[in-house]
């Protein structure tokens, strides 16, 4: 790849013991973890990015010396730098950033406007530098903890390059790969959507706008969500609520929110370029420039404005980050008693809080026990409650403090909580227990705190989902083992409202092998069918989970079971390429030739989004290649239409009919080839007898329609052929008259000819 527009860097091969020994953890994901090293030779610290060689990263994640050698050529201010490779263990070197991640920034710190404002500039500056490059690299992974910090709190973005597309990538695939990786909140509505185009310049501009609003408001977007509640609300249009930002802002605030929206349209072609954006970002990044020094030392603070003395952020340290605002309008003493709290100087502050301080209603209507509890200190939330305070009082978002808990794992907490009372049934706005919040995050030792203690583990949030759905969709073995033991059978019964799904549904969805098996030996109905009728079975067709078909099926799942599109899960399997499971499907008694509601079979519906080796395996296993389908077109037929030359040789070399006229037009697939201008196609036809002189209902030939569309191979390959130029279309014109009537001058003189 060539980068011309970029400097040019030179990839160094480091060796395990090119480091120094002391190796510091700093990150951890789930394809690499971070450590923070010291080059020996250098006496510089680095950061040593290191490959869980575990996990499978070919495919959509480049192979780590592949990603080195593009993105070490990339050099920019606010891009992170890239030393070389490290090939025994395996991992990359890079820059090292002292601040760590905008992630942990924005949920541990009170950031103010101005900074906020360069941060969001300074993003687009660095996104905008990639696309400008030539060929553009696009980072299709942007989000918080991709953007790092230097010592000044300046932007540098990182893992850019590391996603990658290539022609005829599996969207489905590529769409479960960012979700592993938590970008599903990132990712831009059209992904969602099988038949979109590859993702490129508006895929990170809609990141961008997502990335915005994490920035303005310090909160998670879509926080509590679940998964499939997020991809159905993006898809219908939903963004994150513009109500969370704050109020009380500054007026350019209003300019920096309408530009958030013009980055996460809907439609892709209305996103902005970011050469646009960056204009727009700057001139708000200069109307609230940060003055003056980053801080003021106490000897000068009378010689800085006051203004100037603002520190960039305040020292409030708290979890999570709906708990991070500081109290408005307190009086001086109770500043100082949260004050003390925040910045965990603990001693001091059991020692200053009162029994008046506990019943204070800070910002949000939060109250000191939930500051408390958020602090981790238990020996403070054992004072905090021996004081007085409510242990089952409510913020504005519903949480008490034993979700606040719940949400940070702090077990000790959970249960001192629930020693002095806390009602585990309560829950927040949307009526998620502190169950459902355990189940979400996969932590089997609160959610057994909790069900020992009185919660329920078949409590419903306002959506139907239980803590069984959550840890079903989200791969959490051990909870889901441990509320099966809590629930009757008929609790796998229940449906979420949305799709009407039970838990296996998610579990067949998002192919967790071990849980659906569980959920099948306890009992879970294998035909059970969602709103739109669709089982366990289709959903694991459709994701390509051969494991959970073989076990459904195994397990009496009906293999022609037809959702309210009358779709089996053969069509779901044949329509996204799973050849394996098409051949599971077959060799178990499903029926090839089994038709949708439009009349398409599983035929029609491999070759439509051509998926050559999937239509190969269905002709071997006893599917018809001339099925007709909707207006009585054939695979070919629908091949031709898409120009698809490789999809109509493989037809016609498993013998589909070339001479099948449809029920529109009465065309024939080579009629359609010549309509498409696909001359590969033509030939193949030709080639396979097809008619050359075959009429449509409206006496059309294929010449007829070659001479139409003007593509002068086409008729030459009729004419030698056998296409007779004298035949007239039921409007009485010859091929050289319907030449002459659309200007196709070169057609006229080679039929005159």
């Amino acid at each position: 790849m060539d980068y011309s527009d970029a400097s040019s860097g030179q990839i160094k091969s480091f060796k395990k013991n090119d480091f120094e020994n002391d190796w510091t953890k700093v990150a951890e994901g789930k394809f690499s973890n971070v450590y923070r090293v010291k080059i020996k030779i250098w006496r510089e610290t680095c950061a040593l990015k290191v490959y869980d060689t575990t996990v499978p990263i070919k495919h959509l994640y480049r192979e780590p010396m592949e990603e080195v050698s593009e993105i070490a050529k990339v050099k920019f201010k606010y891009l992170v730098s890239v030393y070389g490779m490290c090939n025994d263990v395996p991992g990359i070197v890079m820059e090292f950033m002292n601040n760590g991640s905008l992630c942990n920034l924005l949920n541990n710190t009170n950031l103010l406007w101005p900074k906020k404002f360069q941060m969001i500039h300074e993003v687009c500056k660095g996104l905008n530098f990639l696309h400008c490059l030539k060929p553009p690299l696009f980072h299709l992974n942007l989000k918080p903890s991709n953007v790092l910090l230097d010592d000044h709190l300046h932007v540098k973005i990182s893992d850019f390059g590391v996603i990658h597309w290539e022609e005829g990538m599996d969207k489905r695939s590529f769409l479960e790969h960012l979700t592993a990786r938590g970008n599903l909140k990132y990712v831009p509505p059209e992904i969602f959507n099988q038949l979109c185009d590859p993702p490129g310049f508006p895929f990170d501009v809609y990141s961008f706008g997502i990335l915005i609003w994490e920035i303005l408001t310090q909160r998670k977007p879509y926080a509590g969500f679940s998964t499939t509640t997020v991809l159905l609300n993006v898809s219908h249009g939903c963004r994150p609520s513009l109500e969370i930002i704050p109020e009380q802002r500054p007026r350019e605030c209003d300019e920096m929110i309408s530009i958030m929206k013009w980055c996460w349209q809907q439609e892709e072609n209305k996103r902005p370029p970011f050469s646009e954006i960056m204009r727009k970002t700057e001139a708000q990044s200069e109307l609230l420039r940060i003055p003056g020094p980053m801080y003021c030392p106490e000897n000068c603070a009378n010689e800085c404005t006051v203004e100037a003395q603002q520190p960039i952020f305040s020292t409030y340290e708290i979890s999570p980050p709906e708990l991070s605002d500081p109290p408005a309008g307190e009086q001086c003493s109770k500043e100082t008693v949260l004050s003390l709290l925040l910045r965990k100087n603990f001693c001091n502050f059991r020692t200053s809080v009162k029994r008046e301080h506990v019943s204070t209603h800070f910002h949000g209507k939060k109250s000191l026990l939930h500051y408390t509890v958020a602090s981790g200190d238990a020996k403070s939330v054992e004072h905090v409650l021996s004081l007085g305070a409510d242990v089952n009082y409510v913020m504005d978002k519903g949480y008490t403090p034993l979700i606040v808990a719940v949400l940070n794992r702090l077990h000790n907490i959970i249960s001192l909580l629930l020693k002095h009372g806390a009602d585990p049934m309560l829950g927040d706005e949307d009526r998620w227990t502190a169950v459902h919040f355990a189940a979400q995050n996969g932590d089997d030792k609160a959610v057994r705190l909790l069900l020992d203690n009185g919660a329920s583990a078949g409590a419903c949030e306002k959506s139907g989902w239980t803590p069984l759905h959550l840890a079903c969709q989200n791969g959490h073995e051990p909870v889901v083992r441990l509320l099966l033991t809590r629930l009757s059978v008929n609790a796998m019964k229940e449906r979420e409202e949305v799709q009407g799904r039970t838990p296996l549904h998610l579990a067949a969805s998002y192919g967790h092998v071990n849980i659906a098996m569980l959920l099948l030996t306890r009992g879970a109905n294998p035909n059970a069918s969602d709103s739109s009728l669709l089982t366990p079975l289709h959903l694991s067709a459709e994701a390509g989970h051969n494991r959970i078909v073989r076990n459904l099926v195994n397990n009496g799942a009906v293999v022609d079971s037809t959702d309210q599109r009358g779709r089996s899960p053969l069509h779901l399997a044949a329509l996204n390429g799973h050849k394996g499971i098409c051949r599971q499907l077959l060799t178990n008694g499903a029926n090839p030739d089994c038709r949708t509601q439009k009349g398409w079979t599983a035929m029609h519906l491999a070759t439509m989004k051509r998926h050559g080796p999937t239509v190969e395996e269905l002709k071997s296993l006893g599917a018809s290649v001339n099925a007709l389908g909707e207006k009585r077109w054939t695979a070919l037929h629908l091949a031709c239409h898409q120009s698809e030359a490789d999809m109509v040789a493989k037809l016609l070399a498993a013998q589909a009919d070339p001479n099948v006229t449809e029920d529109g037009q009465g065309w024939t697939p080579l009629h359609l080839a010549c309509a498409s201008i696909s001359f590969p196609s033509v030939l193949h036809l030709i080639s396979h007898q097809a008619k050359v002189n075959a009429t449509s209902a409206d006496k059309a030939t294929p010449l007829h329609l070659a001479a139409l569309h003007g593509n002068v191979s086409i008729v030459k390959a009729l004419l030698l052929n056998g296409a007779d130029v004298s035949l007239r279309d039921s409007s009485g014109l010859k091929p050289v008259e319907v030449a002459q009537k659309y200007g196709r001058d070169e057609i006229v003189q080679l039929l005159e000819e």
